[in-house]
């Protein structure tokens, strides 16, 4: 995903389809013993991992401590029911994965080692090289644990989306274009790049339009991810706001 740039242009209503996964189904799919559980699980570890592990890091764990207790976390909420007790109503997702990380780690500041943390039980692989490598890009000082935890859920909100606009370009056969247009999409300003609209085959009115067009869904999409981790409908916008004030900090 490119460099998000400016974000006002994404206020604005934009409908989202239904019916489709929701993270809270995730969650409480994966709190039961059902043979979809596995799955849900492995799904949400692999979407929120890198977020949560930001914030152990931040509080003072080092990578490997802190991917330890990135994988224990996730195995245990799963071990205790944890997940079972968790519903749609009770808040947003991002809050409720926050608050149950802070109450693992001040459990956990009483350990002494890995060796103690359920035997070592992996629930994903994470690539440690990968996770210091983002960490390390984090701009730490300025933005304490609980800041550094929601910008990063805000940009995987946004690579989620952004993942998604891509994969349906390349389903309608213009991933070739998407791939040219994509360092206009997420800007503010007017698109006027003649050399690209002349790569496509394109008139200058014809990309504005293209982009407009990926803008709009891009935008869409980003809601629909929004819609899956809060509680109803009516808080979309209110979130959007959040993110939008969180990528600019």
């Amino acid at each position: 995903m490119p460099d998000s740039g400016p974000l006002s242009w994404l206020e604005g209503p934009a409908a989202f389809a239904p019916g489709y996964r929701t993270d809270w189904g995730v969650v409480q799919a994966a709190s039961q013993a059902v043979p979809e559980s596995s799955e849900a699980l492995e799904k949400l570890c692999r979407t929120y991992w890198y977020p949560l592990y930001a914030f152990v890091r931040r509080q003072g764990f080092g990578p490997e401590e802190a991917q330890d207790l990135t994988q224990e976390f996730f195995a245990r909420l799963l071990a205790r029911k944890s997940l079972a007790e968790v519903a749609p109503h009770k808040g947003k997702f991002r809050s409720f994965l926050l608050v149950a990380l802070r109450h693992f780690l001040s459990d956990e500041r009483d350990r002494a080692s890995a060796a103690k943390r359920g035997g070592g039980a992996k629930v994903l692989s994470l690539d440690a090289d990968e996770a210091e490598g983002r960490y390390k890009l984090e701009p730490i000082e300025r933005l304490d644990a609980e800041k550094i935890y929601e910008h990063r859920w805000a940009m995987t909100l946004l690579s989620q989306a952004w993942t998604r606009l891509r994969e349906e370009c390349a389903g309608q056969g213009k991933l070739a274009q998407f791939e040219r247009l994509a360092e206009f999409v997420a800007g503010e300003a007017e698109v006027t790049c003649v050399a690209a609209a002349s790569e496509l085959g394109l008139t200058e009115s014809a990309m504005r339009s293209a982009v407009h067009r990926l803008r709009e869904r891009y935008r869409a999409l980003i809601r629909e991810e929004i819609a899956l981790t809060v509680s109803a409908p009516n808080e979309v916008d209110e979130e959007l706001r959040c993110l939008i004030a969180i990528v600019r900090q």
